[in-house]
Formats: C-alpha cells, structure tokens, sequence
C-alpha cells in the first residue's frame, strides 16, 4: 500500500490532526459495522477503517507510518487479526474514551452514609427549642489501624496481578478481530492493593461500630418529620473516610390540653352555664406553663392568661388570642384558639330546680318552642346554593 491509503480510507487529508482523524472513523464506523450493514463487503471495509485508525490514533505508529515503515512490526496485512479494542468501537458509537482506558483502582477510602434517628419531644420543647444530649451507635475510625485497614506495622501492599491499576484487560477473537475488555481484579476487588494483615480489631475495614454521646440543638417552632442536620456526625467511610451527616427526626408528643394546627394551638375550656349566662373571667395556664427552666433562670415566661367569657356565650364560640401560638421556624407566631363548651348540669338539687324553674317562668319559657335548623351535611350543589343566596 501507498503512504496515503490509510488516509484516504478514512478521507482525511495526511495532515488531518487527531480529532479530525477520530470524527471521520466515527462516522464510516457508524455506516460500516455490520450490525447497521449487512453487506459482505462491509464488513471487510469495517476492519480495514479500523485498522487505519488503529495506526493514525497511535502518534508513533502514525509517524512510522509517514516514514515509510511498518506500523505493525511485521503482522501483515489488514484483516490479519486487527488490534483494535471493543472500546475503540464504542468510542465510535457513544463517544467513549480513545484507547480503552478504564477508570483505574477505587479508592478505599470513600465517604460514609448519612444516620437518622428519631427522638420525641413535648409539644413545649417543640414549640420553644430544647437541647438533647443523645446516645447514637455508629461507626468510627478505628483507633488501632487509624483507618488504614493494616495490622500495626504492616501496610496495603500494590496488586501483583493488575499491577495497582484495579483493572484487568480480558481479550477476546471474534470476526471484528480482538475484542479488549476492561474488568475489575477479582484479586484486589479493584482497589489496586491487598493488605496481607488486616487489623484485628476492624477487619480491614478501617472503621469499627461504637456507642458516643451528642448534643443537638433542637429550634423553636419544628413539629412531627422535622429534621435537624448534624454535619459529619454520621457514619465513617471505609478506609476511615470522612463521615456523613446525622440526621435526628422529631416526633411532637400528645399533649393534654393543646392541640396544634400548623402555629396554632387549639384548646376547650369548660364553664358552667351560670357563668356563661352572666359573664366572668378565667385565668388559665399557657403552653409556656410546661417549659422546664434551670434552677436560677429567669422566669420571665407568661404561663397563664385571662379568658374574659362575655354575658350570654354561646357554647362552641371561639376566641382567638393573638400571637399566643406556637413560634414559626422563620419567624413569627401563631395563635391560640380557645373553643369555649357551655356545661349544662346534669342533676339538680331541690332548690335549685326550684330556681331554674321560676327563672323559666320569668323568661316564658314552660313550654319553649322549637326552633328547627337546617342539619346535616350538604350537597357540594347545596353549598353553592347557600354561598350565592345568603338569606
């Protein structure tokens, strides 16, 4: 063959640099293998592009070529069991990386896993903040091998198989030519070195399991699937690698007068139904009632309020007290709702029923009459109705 058959194969022109060389291979490889054309001819075509790329990839192979001489050292014509690699041919389809180079060994030492433990919290705690110390099982660096893996005095050792490159080339013949495939060494698992002592204590793992104590610091305002990040107080990596972050979830206890709805407390207060009659005050406790403070603190915390009940409350009449709610992650506060149920005795003594009787007379109410409501659940078509004709 003349000095510009390799070139004109490909149809590069001899001074074409590497990534024009590279394109115009992709391109006849795409229309030349055998899976997109059958054509018997193709296929001879297909090995012939690919030998000509073999040698004008190569920077020396391609100047021995320009010089006259033998790129192949002597292993004859195209066709004759062509070197090219499986990856040269998938660099031609995907893009892939020239020359069939892997990804070298893996490190051992790689970052460790997010924790997540879950605490619960009262509904005060929560809404105010509180400080926890918690006891967590994770892994941590090995204190004998200090996360090398190695029993004192020895240390990882390079792979004799894969020469610490944590890949081994398996070849293969096929009527392509042969196919070169990049695997990890089952002797080193790919990480390119053994260690021929592994630490008692980690097993090699350069980590062991142990019992620490942490303070987190819980803010104000969070509430049930709330989670407090704790960076690098999570799990080591193998090889002693940096640690993951700790994750802690809150879960809001039941509380027995309070309930919450997103910022706001909601809550009953019973009265008798003399007092909702006439009207009175009450004094009640606040949700910071339940806040335990160290000895000596300052106690400057309102725990009760005053509930002024006006003359003639309804019962199910609520009352909303502004900013007496629970305090937002961002700012803020919600507020407290109080629903007030009017109690209506159930036995009456002599006197009593004497009074209440003589009140009704007063009133005229022996004989009330009943006054029916609409009841039930209505019809979304029902509701549409009311919100169009109030009255």
């Amino acid at each position: 063959m003349t000095q510009q058959d390799l070139y004109a194969l490909l149809g590069v022109s001899p001074d074409a640099d590497a990534d024009a060389i590279k394109k115009a291979y992709r391109k006849k490889a795409r229309q030349l293998h055998p899976d997109v054309n059958p054509d018997p001819e193709a296929q001879s075509r297909f090995q012939e592009i690919g030998r000509a790329y073999e040698v004008l990839s190569d920077p020396q192979k391609r100047a021995a070529y320009d010089r006259g001489g033998d790129p192949f050292g002597g292993m004859g014509g195209f066709g004759q069991g062509a070197g090219f690699s499986f990856t040269d041919i998938m660099d031609a389809f995907f893009g892939g990386q020239q020359g069939g180079q892997g990804r070298g060994p893996r490190p051992r030492t790689r970052r460790g896993q997010d924790a997540l433990i879950r605490i619960e919290v009262e509904l005060a705690e929560a809404a105010f903040g509180v400080t926890r110390e918690l006891k967590v099982d994770t892994a941590v660096v090995c204190s004998t091998c200090h996360g090398e893996g190695a029993a004192p005095g020895s240390h990882p050792q390079t792979c004799e198989t894969c020469r610490g490159a944590g890949e081994v080339a398996h070849v293969q013949r096929s009527f392509l030519g042969e196919i070169r495939t990049l695997r990890p060494c089952a002797a080193c698992r790919g990480f390119g070195s053994i260690i021929p002592d592994p630490c008692r204590e980690c097993s090699g793992d350069g980590r062991v399991r142990s019992r620490r104590t942490l303070t987190v610091k819980i803010p104000a305002g969070v509430d049930t699937g709330t989670r407090v990040q704790l960076a690098d107080e999570g799990e080591v990596g193998p090889g002693g690698g940096p640690p993951g972050d700790l994750y802690v979830e809150i879960h809001v206890a039941h509380h027995e007068v309070f309930t919450r709805h997103g910022n706001d407390l909601h809550c009953t207060v019973t009265v008798p139904m003399t007092a909702a009659a006439l009207g009175t005050t009450l004094e009640l406790p606040t949700l910071e009632a339940d806040v335990v403070r160290p000895e000596g603190a300052s106690t400057d915390l309102e725990t009760t309020f005053e509930l002024d009940v006006h003359p003639g409350t309804q019962s199910g009449t609520e009352q909303v007290l502004r900013g007496r709610g629970v305090p937002g992650l961002r700012g803020g506060r919600g507020d407290l709702v109080v629903t007030i149920a009017v109690e209506t005795p159930s036995r009456l003594g002599p006197r009593e029923e004497e009074l209440l009787r003589e009140l009704a007379a007063i009133r005229g109410e022996e004989q009330p009459a009943a006054r029916l409501r609409p009841g039930g659940r209505k019809s979304p078509f029902g509701r549409l109705r009311d919100a169009f004709n109030p009255h």
